[in-house]
């Protein structure tokens, strides 16, 4: 099992393939481990390009120090990682929680970062998102079953074709036998509490990368508006929308995602 020293702290990680040149580096999104990325986008990405995936702090094997944290504290997890791991810089792309932390590290660490990639996430919460996450966050702390709070993500994420597909959403709702969820209900209710707290508004930008910034056209979690604003700010950023997909455009449009990105990083 590979792990990490982080400030003190065991990290999970896991790299794939051994193309040359900067690695690529997947960040998750809440309450996933790294293990989401090996059906649908290692098998596709780590033949041309070398790709690390890792446990935020507290999910998985990764340890949890505890207390509160913020997207800019898990940006300094991931440039330790990175140093750890012996890593100057990589492509970096990151899906919500994730988009945030790779936002905030790349604000830190302009060194680190060569290009980067941006999935339904935002640089800050409107109202709507404040009140979602802070009812995901109750819904965390108050013990709501596996399953209902499971379908209750899953509305939020899906477009109305694939929770169309019954057998479907019956088998991801069931996915988490018991009360398995990959984070703990503390962990998930921090990382609310850190997305609530994400701002970089005022800063997009200080980003000079390139930067590609990916929106499914039916995402309820982050909807279209919060793309276009990060394209807007971010002076060489460009705007990718799937006609076919909502917040989970990385799994509903999975091929169409994986090219597009490939080929931004192949520029």
């Amino acid at each position: 099992m590979p792990l990490a020293t982080v400030s003190g702290r065991k990290v999970y990680y896991e790299s794939h393939g051994e193309a040359e040149g900067e690695p690529l580096v997947l960040i998750s999104g809440m309450g996933g481990t790294c293990k989401g990325w090996l059906a649908l986008q290692v098998p596709e990405f780590a033949p041309v390009r070398r790709t690390l995936i890792f446990d935020p702090r507290g999910v998985g094997e990764s340890e949890d120090p505890g207390g509160a944290f913020t997207t800019a504290d898990l940006a300094e997890d991931l440039a330790g990682l990175l140093a750890a791991l012996e890593i100057p810089r990589a492509d970096v792309l990151g899906v919500f929680l994730g988009g945030m932390v790779a936002q905030q590290l790349t604000l830190a660490h302009p060194d680190r970062v060569r290009r980067l990639v941006l999935v339904g996430t935002y640089a800050r919460p409107d109202a709507k998102r404040r009140l979602l996450l802070e009812k995901w966050r109750e819904m965390a702390r108050s013990g709501t079953s596996t399953e209902v709070f499971v379908r209750e993500r899953l509305l939020w994420t899906l477009q109305e074709e694939t929770l169309e597909q019954a057998d479907l959403v019956e088998a991801m709702a069931q996915s988490f036998p018991g009360d398995a969820l990959p984070a703990p209900a503390d962990l998930f209710a921090r990382q609310c509490d850190a997305c609530l707290a994400h701002d970089t508004a005022d800063r997009l930008r200080e980003i000079a990368q390139p930067t590609l910034v990916v929106c499914g056209r039916n995402d309820q979690l982050t909807p279209p508006k919060f793309h276009r604003e990060l394209a807007d700010e971010i002076p060489d950023a460009r705007l990718v929308t799937f006609a076919y997909g909502a917040h989970l455009v990385i799994a509903e449009s999975a091929e169409r995602f994986n090219r597009a990105v490939l080929q931004f990083l192949a520029e």
